[in-house]
């Protein structure tokens, strides 16, 4: 019964990153400096990228707050919460390695 709940959680994380990654509403201005020890960008160069960082780092702070463990439901969510921030973070790290991808006019 585990093994259906794990495809269902994978799911929810990709459809959640999915989403926020490809919202079309502007950021709004960083609050706070990036964590220790991760590249600081500049805030024009991937906004839907960041915007969907700062969300996660938000959800995972939520997360830790709640009080109830929710039959491990909780956990599960703040595990990937954490793998969406660092496939975040993996991506933005390939964008500054490879800026001629990002070239006017190209997609993908």
């Amino acid at each position: 019964m585990r093994r259906p709940l794990s495809i269902s959680g994978l799911a929810l994380g990709a459809l959640l990153l999915t989403t926020a990654v490809t919202a079309q509403t502007p950021p709004p201005a960083p609050s706070a400096p990036p964590p220790q020890g991760e590249p600081r960008q500049r805030p024009g160069r991937h906004p839907h990228m960041l915007a969907a960082s700062r969300d996660l780092e938000r959800a995972e702070k939520q997360l830790e707050k709640a009080v109830h463990h929710y039959d491990g439901h909780r956990a599960k969510a703040l595990e990937l919460v954490k793998q969406a921030e660092q496939e975040l973070q993996e991506g933005l790290k390939w964008a500054e390695a490879h800026p001629e991808a990002f070239a006017a006019g190209q997609k993908k």
